[in-house]
């Protein structure tokens, strides 16, 4: 299927083989490099699950886990081949998606085949999998000293009860202990099949050859998929509060707002729009409250704001630096319950509307986040483009319901970070 935005320039093809996979091409003429990304719809959250008639409770950061080892072949390592082509390879594992990709500027069939072979075709060892279990440690020792990660963590963790997405997505030292080449074999035949895969191609590139390889490279059945579970869903918050000590300048901050999960049916682009839209209104860098916040010294220009979307939870946030994060939980909370009652400012919901509508638009001139933002929403059954006629769906009323939500007692959480 082709399809063509011709008042943005962009065109779409897309086609789903025999054995599941979703290919997604996203020309790019002109542009030198190629970015191709592999991904499955798998990511730390989904750690316990049924498969083939058996109930899995996998370690904490076997995603991750996965993803590292993935690059394990019989024959050598996937960097090893990815670096005689003279391609840039990566992988990442967030809380809904592993991922797999490279960039190139030639050589693409080949760099493509090598993508395909190392998602594909697993490869574990007693051996290789207690080697990695050292570097992954290490990683997670270099994470657990940055504020910044353990602020998020801890929001997380005070907002939802039983969720896995309260679990760091690189696990812990002890939790990677327990994972065996049998844990990652099992998680990859749940969550690696094809049918819950997309390939995405941004750049320039043959799409007929790129369904060819994927057909060749991918395989020809397409398992069932692990049943995952997220365990019994709480409206309120864990904890409102969660303090952590760590030698920091200023403390750190991130404040959360628990959003209702998206609805059976619901447009995920469009709740994402809502909620990113919401965050910016309520403290955005150009919104009322952050001028007010940063004259009174509460806020510096770090302050960022977010929406996070997870199966079966959202999360709308506000962090950086404060030297009094809780009087600006009190400023932000106390503009949360005003603007679910009085409604937004015309003015201010269209200056943000355009905001967020081009940094959309940016993206498409980016083709390794476009790229993503494309797997992303194949998982959610739309394409990144659709983002762009929903903004004419979205009215200030639709943001105040958000607010609603968030104003609602028990919906709110304060992670801290600051010096011990």
């Amino acid at each position: 299927m082709i399809r063509n935005e011709t008042a943005l320039r962009e065109q779409i093809c897309t086609r789903t083989l025999d054995n599941g996979l979703r290919v997604c091409y996203l020309p790019k003429p002109g542009f030198s490099k190629t970015f191709a990304i592999l991904a499955t719809d798998f990511g730390s959250v989904d750690a316990s699950f049924t498969f083939e008639g058996q109930r899995y409770d996998t370690p904490a950061g076997v995603a991750h886990f996965l993803e590292h080892k993935m690059f394990e072949e019989r024959d050598g390592n996937a960097l090893q081949k990815f670096a005689r082509t003279g391609a840039s390879p990566n992988a990442f594992t967030s809380h809904t998606m592993t991922a797999y990709h490279f960039s190139c500027t030639d050589r693409f069939a080949e760099n493509l085949e090598i993508l395909l072979r190392l998602a594909f075709v697993p490869y574990f060892t007693a051996d290789n999998v207690e080697k990695e279990r050292g570097i992954i440690g290490q990683e997670i020792g270099m994470m657990e000293d940055t504020p910044g990660w353990q602020v998020f963590c801890g929001l997380l963790a005070g907002l939802y009860h039983e969720h896995p997405v309260r679990v760091s997505i690189a696990g812990s030292v002890d939790s990677i202990a327990q994972i065996t080449p049998e844990t990652l074999y099992t998680c990859h035949r749940a969550f690696y099949s094809p049918r819950n895969m997309v390939l995405v191609v941004c750049g320039t590139a043959d799409f007929d050859e790129i369904c060819r390889l994927a057909t060749q490279f991918s395989p020809q059945d397409a398992p069932t998929i692990g049943q995952r579970h997220y365990g019994t869903r709480r409206d309120t918050v864990a904890a409102p509060l969660v303090t952590r000590q760590m030698p920091t300048s200023l403390p750190q901050f991130l404040l959360g707002f628990k959003d209702e999960p998206l609805r059976p049916g619901e447009s995920r682009l469009r709740r994402g729009l809502l909620g990113e839209l919401a965050a910016r209104i309520l403290c955005g860098d150009t919104a009322p409250l952050y001028a007010t916040l940063y004259e009174q010294r509460l806020i510096g220009r770090d302050l960022d704001t977010d929406y996070m979307l997870l199966p079966q939870a959202a999360v709308g946030m506000i962090g950086g630096e404060s030297r009094d994060p809780q009087a600006v939980r009190a400023a932000v909370e106390a503009e949360v319950v005003r603007l679910a009652h009085e409604g937004i400012d015309e003015a201010l919901f269209r200056r943000m509307k355009k905001a967020v509508y081009g940094l959309r638009l940016r993206v498409l001139d980016a083709p390794d986040v476009y790229a993503r933002q494309q797997a992303n929403a194949l998982f959610g059954g739309e394409d990144y483009l659709d983002c762009i006629p929903l903004f004419d769906t979205i009215g200030a009323a639709d943001v105040q319901a958000v607010f609603a939500r968030w104003a609602q007692p028990d919906r709110s959480c304060l992670s801290i970070v600051a010096a011990d």
